[in-house]
């Protein structure tokens, strides 16, 4: 990409996102959209203007998202959200004024994730922007091979290392900034770890009662004693442990027959509420007397005898609730399964329990800690150790094939989104590709949005295959989606598009020597910056400036209240926003930040890139975890240990990089001054796992004696883990009660 089309890129991209922010500006102001600009605040019961959200200034948001705090945060969203983005904002006082400014940038940025990003980019850039341009720009490589004819170049490739004449003494300068970044990056990270292991301990010892935090997960039971009741059997293991503390059991039922009569019948119920909405809006349309809804009992409701739709669904529920009610009390006395929650009446045990071994064979008794509620991935659950152990494999092996593999298509869809590709293939585009701005445009956005567009199809099947693992909560299969997702973006959009301007002669070359794909990945990095740059502005220009605009939801929003939402629960269903999507945003952000730290050094212009998305990317999400997103799940930080082993993994990628374009470069020294630090790199993970991941896989007794606010209610605590389509409409129904093993109490807590 020349000069011109990254110019016209950046450009078009800063003009779109501030159109975008401006829409923003003025929609966000108009009560008929406050559901979709501030659907947390409503969801909490805030007044949605609060805090002068409805001002004409455009640039209060970013007031606001400034002037919010650390705990404003994880009140409106959560821990995770916290650990996603916030950053420390207490900078201790130094006598030394130098030492002073130092530790005040650093301890700005000693962030969780997002923020530690932008942390490591701007003290390397600080070093490397006025170091390595001038010493680079000053050279003539590329006047040189340009002279010769050997490849094409831009203006851009003269402020790259490439510039610089392979062997020359200058190249000692990238050598330093080599290790600089790699330094900067280990110090903040540990800072990072730091900060998150607090966060986490503080989240964990809050007064506030959390249900989960009274129960454990027991999974893999032996078979039931001759004599005994599964519950009877989980009651008197525990009992015989924990005697003073063990409150009851709650055995795990096959529920998949009583879900799907649930379903059925939520279904109608909503259909009624719908229908009879309707009939009352006709009511006051029309004639008095109303026009009733009609609806045909066929195929989709479009076929069959016409019937009266109130009388329909009141029909179909009165035949549906005493087959779940019968169906409920089938599931939970024969439906049993091998896994159970035991609850106990104090923190400090379930934290024990979770970390002790409670049988000799470690293939059964397996306790863990009880996932929220909500959480529960109910199906999973009865899987046994081994067969877990051999999904993860199997998952493992679909995982890589599906990774390594759909490189091809991304070479492909890289390849054939070039113009010269575009011409031959189609023919009849060749006059309309010829005209300039049409060229320039195409050069600029063509393989961007193909590459993105290819991206948003692969996540739920990596879901789909983290939850087949046997993962018994959503936020543990979120961070293992997360994984996947994150190797699959960096091997495919990053190592892919690298090397995929040459795809069938890399691939023979690879097939040839495949020793060298190292040389390789570095030998074509200078040829894809001018790529990446535009790649990283698109991201965050356009992509923060839809974020924050939420034009598609809101135009979603109103199409559906207009046409389809009769009752407020439809119309809750229609801006209720979800989650941030960790799953997705982080390996998205995790990829921008492994192309900015690879190209640090050889093309240093990225570094401001990087600061912007960042930087951008903290103010956006920020106003939307305190406006807009409601978390599904809270985890108090556990994604923490899988960010930081992601930034180490693109740390080594950046070191191995550059050990292969010094060897490009024919530096002599490089072999050996480089080669310690992919070393040091796994020589800091190893460190880190050893001493903070503990923390976040437990929870430490430490943290787990804390007092509560109150006495925690033991019988609400157990009611909340009943899924919904087992619970009782019927309060004082005895039978459903019996079902639940209303047994082996040691008192109640209420």
């Amino acid at each position: 990409m020349d000069f011109s089309s990254f110019s016209t890129s950046f450009g078009t991209s800063f003009f779109v996102f501030v159109v975008l922010m401006l829409l923003f500006t003025w929609l966000s102001r108009k009560p008929g959209n406050s559901f979709v600009y501030y659907p947390n605040r409503i969801l909490k019961g805030l007044d949605p203007w609060d805090g002068g959200s409805r001002s004409r200034n455009p640039f209060a948001w970013i007031r606001e998202a400034f002037s919010s705090s650390e705990q404003d945060v994880i009140n409106m969203s959560s821990v995770d959200a916290a650990v996603y983005f916030v950053f420390l904002s207490t900078v201790r006082s130094e006598q030394s004024f130098v030492y002073m400014v130092i530790t005040a940038l650093l301890t700005l940025f000693i962030v969780t994730f997002f923020l530690l990003a932008l942390a490591i980019l701007v003290l390397s850039g600080l070093v490397l922007l006025p170091v390595l341009l001038p010493v680079a720009a000053t050279d003539d490589n590329v006047k040189i091979q340009k002279a010769k004819g050997n490849q094409t170049f831009s203006d851009i490739d003269k402020l790259l290392m490439g510039n610089v004449k392979g062997g020359s003494p200058r190249l000692w300068a990238f050598l330093i900034a080599t290790y600089w970044v790699s330094l900067v990056t280990y110090f903040l990270s540990w800072k990072a770890y730091v900060h998150v292991s607090g966060l986490r301990a503080n989240a964990l010892m809050f007064p506030e009662l959390k249900p989960e935090q009274f129960a454990v997960l027991v999974r893999d039971l032996p078979p039931v004693p001759e004599g005994q009741t599964r519950k009877e059997q989980v009651d008197s293991y525990f009992k015989s442990i924990y005697p003073e503390t063990f409150y009851r059991s709650m055995v795990v039922t096959n529920n998949k027959q009583v879900n799907k009569i649930y379903k059925e019948l939520e279904g109608y119920k909503k259909k009624l509420a719908h229908a009879e909405a309707v009939y009352d809006e006709s009511k006051k349309r029309g004639k008095p007397e109303g026009l009733r809804p009609t609806i045909r009992t066929g195929l989709l409701g479009i076929v069959g005898r016409k019937v009266d739709s109130i009388e329909h669904y009141n029909e179909k529920i009165k035949e549906l609730i005493p087959k779940l009610e019968d169906e409920q009390k089938v599931t939970l006395r024969e439906k049993q399964q091998a896994c159970a929650f035991a609850f106990f009446t104090n923190r400090v045990t379930v934290a024990s329990a979770t970390q002790s071994l409670h049988a000799q064979m470690v293939d059964t008794w397996t306790v863990t800690e009880a996932p929220e509620p909500r959480q529960i991935i109910w199906s999973n659950l009865k899987i046994k150790l081994f067969q877990r152990i051999i999904r993860q494999y199997v998952v493992c092996f679909i995982a890589a094939l599906t990774i390594l593999f759909s490189m091809i298509p991304i070479g492909f869809i890289s390849a054939l989104t070039t113009l010269d590709n575009l011409k031959k293939l189609l023919p009849f585009l060749k006059p309309i590709v010829n005209i300039v701005a049409v060229k320039t445009v195409l050069e600029a956005y063509l393989p961007q949005i193909a590459l993105i567009v290819f991206l948003a199809l692969l996540p739920k099947l990596l879901f789909a295959l983290s939850k087949a693992e046997g993962i018994p909560s959503v936020g543990h299969a979120v961070r293992a989606t997360s994984g996947k997702y994150f190797y699959f973006t960096i091997l495919n959009v990053f190592i892919g598009v690298t090397l995929s301007g040459t795809l069938f002669d890399t691939l023979k070359f690879i097939e040839k020597e495949p020793n060298a794909i190292v040389s390789l990945l570095a030998s074509s990095l200078p040829g894809n910056a001018s790529f990446f740059l535009a790649f990283v502005a698109l991201k965050f220009f356009v992509g923060y400036g839809l974020e924050l605009s939420r034009i598609v939801p809101l135009i979603i929003f109103h199409l559906e209240k207009k046409y389809f939402c009769k009752t407020a629960k439809e119309l809750k269903e229609a801006w209720f926003p979800g989650d941030l999507g960790y799953a997705t945003r982080i390996p998205d952000d995790m990829l921008v930040f492994t192309i900015v730290l690879c190209y640090s050094v050889i093309a240093p212009l990225i570094i401001p890139f990087g600061v912007v998305y960042f930087g951008l990317g903290w103010l956006v999400l920020r106003n939307q975890a305190l406006k807009v997103y409601a978390p599904s799940f809270e985890t108090n930080g556990r994604m923490w240990p899988h960010i930081h082993t992601r930034v180490i993994a693109a740390l080594i990628l950046y070191q191995v990089t550059m050990f292969g374009y010094f060897g490009v470069k024919k530096f002599s020294f490089s072999t050996l001054l480089l080669i310690p630090l992919p070393i040091l790199s796994l020589l800091f993970a190893y460190v880190c796992q050893k001493k903070f991941y503990r923390s976040f896989s437990d929870t430490a007794l430490e943290v787990a004696c804390r007092e509560l606010k109150e006495i925690p209610n033991m019988e609400r605590i157990y009611r909340s883990f009943i899924p919904p389509s087992l619970r009782s409409e019927k309060a004082d129904d005895d039978h459903f009660e019996d079902a639940l093993s209303q047994v082996s109490r040691v008192g109640s807590f209420a």
